[in-house]
């Protein structure tokens, strides 16, 4: 059963470190969230350390200049791992071939600015689907359009046996007031199409083993047991924290703040019966990150 808290610091001095989700937790797409930033100033005060874990596909410094621009300073976290920065080491690896259809913004286009940390990088060729050897996705062309609408597309990606790179995992975000389809979204019609999907952030693995190496290069060794995971997802903060055995804060306000009747904390009979319906068995819960 999951502990209810009102705010951060009465659990924070049993954690070393904390893997902390941004959107939904620390900004809403459009602006910080004071508390939720306060919170994280006041815990680096105390020695703790912050690292930021997206499942943006943008690399780490997109995400910088991002929360430059929301609003988030920077002394409120010290680093930070991106599933776009996963990603992009795997497809550099030549996960999905060097051939690639990308689904995604123009503006994610930095995606596929050469990286220096894997040696002899595959030569990625952006093509047309018919002459692609696998697929790169970083959303939809269109946040707002039903994913489904790329069923054709898919249809024949799958036919011809084309991998699906995912550079973020999350179904959907909220844009302030606006709620948006992500990667993810993509991702899971594809896979129920019956073609393979690979994923590089939360709940998967390797976005973990990212942060770890991002603690690792501030010269921090931290053992699991000591580092607490925050996030507003149930089926990617909290199922991956679960996954790595992590203690986890639920932060019920962000994406289930209807199911979980968070007003300004949750209702404590919807939230459990909104954690048993996702399976989710996080170690706290909080209204927002305070």
């Amino acid at each position: 059963m999951t502990q209810i808290i009102t705010a951060l610091p009465q659990i924070s001095s049993r954690y070393e470190a904390l893997f902390v989700d941004l959107w939904g937790c620390v900004h809403d797409g459009i602006k910080a969230l004071p508390e939720a930033v306060a919170a994280l100033q006041a815990y680096r005060a105390t020695g703790g350390v912050v690292v930021l874990v997206t499942n943006s596909p943008k690399p780490r410094k997109g995400v910088e200049k991002q929360l430059e621009h929301f609003g988030v300073p920077q002394d409120a976290w010290d680093t930070i791992a991106t599933s776009g920065d996963s990603a992009r080491s795997a497809m550099f690896l030549g996960v999905v071939g060097q051939k690639v259809f990308f689904i995604g913004e123009d503006r994610d286009q930095l995606f596929f600015e050469p990286i220096h940390v894997v040696e002899q990088p595959v030569d990625i060729q952006r093509v047309d689907l018919d002459a692609a050897e696998g697929i790169v996705c970083t959303g939809p062309f269109d946040p707002t359009a039903d994913p489904a609408d790329l069923r054709p597309q898919l249809l024949f990606a799958k036919q011809k046996g084309l991998k699906l790179l995912c550079a973020n995992p999350d179904i959907v975000v909220d844009r302030g007031d606006h709620r948006e389809w992500c990667a993810g979204a993509i991702a899971r019609l594809y896979t129920e199409m019956g073609g393979e999907s690979l994923y590089f952030g939360k709940p998967h693995p390797p976005i973990y083993d990212l942060a770890r190496r991002r603690l690792a290069a501030l010269g921090k060794d931290i053992p699991d047991a000591a580092i607490l995971a925050i996030g507003d997802g149930a089926q990617t903060d909290i199922k991956g924290a679960m996954g790595e055995d992590i203690d986890s804060l639920f932060i019920s306000g962000g994406l289930a703040r209807e199911e979980t009747k968070t007003a300004p904390q949750p209702d404590p009979e919807a939230l459990t019966d909104y954690l048993q319906r996702e399976l989710s068995a996080p170690t706290y819960t909080i209204g927002q990150l305070r």
